[in-house]
């Protein structure tokens, strides 16, 4: 149930027999992506929400497609409508995440956002352990959300919490699309798509304008946290029957 809240599906176990174990996947993944969420926040001054959100997708789909070099002419339909759905989601996702944390500290947003996750986990929830694990991820968050400070950003809370949504729909959507093809190729096309979607919101923000070398290295080194490392350890796997 842990797993599945912290979307650790490994997509290498369905194409290989030897795979990260999940526990160490789940905990290098989240590190990973934190501290690039981290960096990320300090471009926002210079680059924006959405320039650097265009970057982190863009330059991490240039690596994906070096690196897997998926076999995009053997696709068929149904295998490119899972694909550009699951794609949706982790672009709207990652660029309305950027969004929220560019109004409220980034620990608040991880904990808003990570809502959506906790919902899915209880709606497909089977087993009364799996609540007794979501009621202390519930109390979890709970206990974080700053209810008496007047002073957080409101929208920012909804577009955390929007994040989250479209969060639960990657997870849900990419154990989907794992069904129907090779799951590195799910991977690496779903996040050109992405990147394809948050492109436009990076041109019109002006933020391009104002990439440096310096800015470029480091965006490509939350680029690096925060997909190359994360699809490496903590991919998507098939969802299993236990829980869809």
């Amino acid at each position: 149930m842990i797993n599945y809240i912290l979307y650790n599906f490994n997509m290498e176990q369905k194409i290989e027999k030897k795979s990260f174990p999940p526990i160490p996947a789940a905990l290098l993944s989240m590190l990973s992506v934190q501290s690039g969420a981290s960096i990320a926040k300090r471009l926002f001054p210079t680059l924006g929400a959405s320039t650097t959100s265009s970057l982190r997708l863009g330059l991490s789909s240039i690596l994906l497609f070096l690196f897997n070099r998926p076999k995009i002419h053997l696709l068929n339909k149904t295998q490119w409508m899972h694909c550009l759905i699951y794609g949706i989601c982790m672009g709207a996702m990652n660029l309305v995440f950027y969004y929220a944390i560019q109004r409220i500290p980034l620990g608040l947003g991880v904990t808003v956002e990570f809502l959506g996750p906790l919902l899915l986990a209880l709606f497909f929830s089977k087993r009364a352990l799996d609540l007794l694990w979501v009621l202390f991820a519930a109390l979890g968050i709970a206990l974080i959300v700053p209810w008496q400070n007047t002073g957080v950003d409101l929208l920012g809370l909804l577009l955390a919490f929007m994040a989250g949504v479209f969060w639960a729909g990657y997870i849900f959507f990419g154990g989907k699309v794992a069904q129907v093809m090779n799951t590195k190729d799910a991977v690496t096309i779903a996040t050109g798509i992405a990147a394809l979607l948050v492109l436009p919101f990076g041109l019109f923000s002006g933020g391009f304008g104002f990439l440096t070398s310096k800015l470029f290295f480091v965006s490509l080194g939350v680029a690096i946290l925060c997909y190359s490392f994360f699809f490496r350890f903590n991919s998507l796997k098939t969802i299993t029957d236990s829980y869809i």
